[in-house]
């Protein structure tokens, strides 16, 4: 059976901040992985000044001129198939919570969630992933349109055949406080390195899976340089170490490992769906790989 990799995420951009180099690592291992994007992140905020005129607040491009930058983050990131879900400017960006966005009649938290479950259940059945990835039920730092995303995979994928394991993407305390400390040892770094606490981090015991991408981390630096309306990457001129910012200018690490919360695993013979530590328990392959003992 050929590897299928689906991931739900809710912005461009999302795809290669948090899941960028899961991406080009599986790809790049002939496993076919389509994304699903569910906006075109028109509410974004613009990092270079000569494109703030794209902004929902001016001419309210910025979902068109993103759709450019997705594109050429999925070809270097090597994604076979892209989606939107519903189809391109079906829902738009809710922005951040209580933003006034969030009531325009395409936000995508103010659609029929059994209508977005019924769009991505048809992608589900023409693509027929095994393993699907998206954010936990905070989306991740608990943007409206993350937690919508987690809502409309985890309904879609509940009873999806040959879906066989449903991922959470999270970014555990441990490893991302020795990356910060990491950071603060480059010179010449233009960003601010945050306080681990500024992060959505979660409990390391809730990272069942460490994807190793230290092949794959110029791949993941190339597709966030696409994403130029919203990330800033800096690289040293030595070439010792790379990191990348958001509009806050905090620094990100470019890091050699991406981590994932097991939510939902059905054993091969329907019985399941199994808890976390019982499939690593059974399958310790699991660990580092997100199709560890389905192949």
């Amino acid at each position: 059976m050929d590897d299928r990799l689906l991931l739900v995420h809710a912005h461009p951009d999302d795809e290669s901040l948090t899941t960028g180099g899961t991406i080009a690592r599986y790809a790049a291992a002939g496993v076919e992985v389509t994304l699903v994007t569910c906006t075109l992140g028109e509410e974004g905020e613009i990092i270079p000044p000569e494109l703030g005129q794209l902004g929902a607040d001016a001419a309210d491009q910025l979902g068109g001129y993103r759709a450019g930058e997705l594109q050429r983050a999925c070809a270097a990131l090597g994604v076979h198939r892209h989606y939107y879900l519903g189809g391109i400017g079906r829902w738009r960006d809710s922005g951040m919570a209580g933003s006034a966005s969030a009531r325009h009649p395409r936000a995508l938290v103010a659609g029929a969630i059994a209508e977005q479950v019924e769009q991505l259940r048809a992608v589900l059945d023409e693509v027929r992933p095994q393993v699907v990835v998206t954010y936990d039920a905070d989306g991740g730092y608990g943007h409206p349109d993350h937690i919508r995303a987690h809502e409309i995979t985890m309904a879609a994928t509940a009873d999806a055949d040959p879906v066989r394991r449903v991922l959470y993407t999270v970014v555990p305390r441990t490893p991302a406080g020795h990356a910060l400390a990491a950071l603060r040892e480059y010179d010449g770094l233009p960003f601010t390195v945050p306080d681990l606490d500024e992060l959505p981090v979660v409990a390391d015991e809730r990272a069942h899976v460490a994807v190793d991408v230290a092949g794959h981390t110029d791949a993941r630096l190339r597709a966030l340089q696409a994403h130029r309306t919203q990330v800033s990457v800096w690289r040293d001129q030595a070439g010792n170490g790379a990191c990348f910012a958001l509009s806050n200018g905090m620094a990100l690490p470019n890091a050699d490992t991406e981590y994932f919360e097991l939510a939902r695993d059905v054993s091969e013979d329907g019985t399941g769906p199994r808890a976390g530590g019982a499939v690593l328990a059974q399958h310790p392959e699991v660990a580092t790989d997100l199709f560890g003992g389905i192949r």
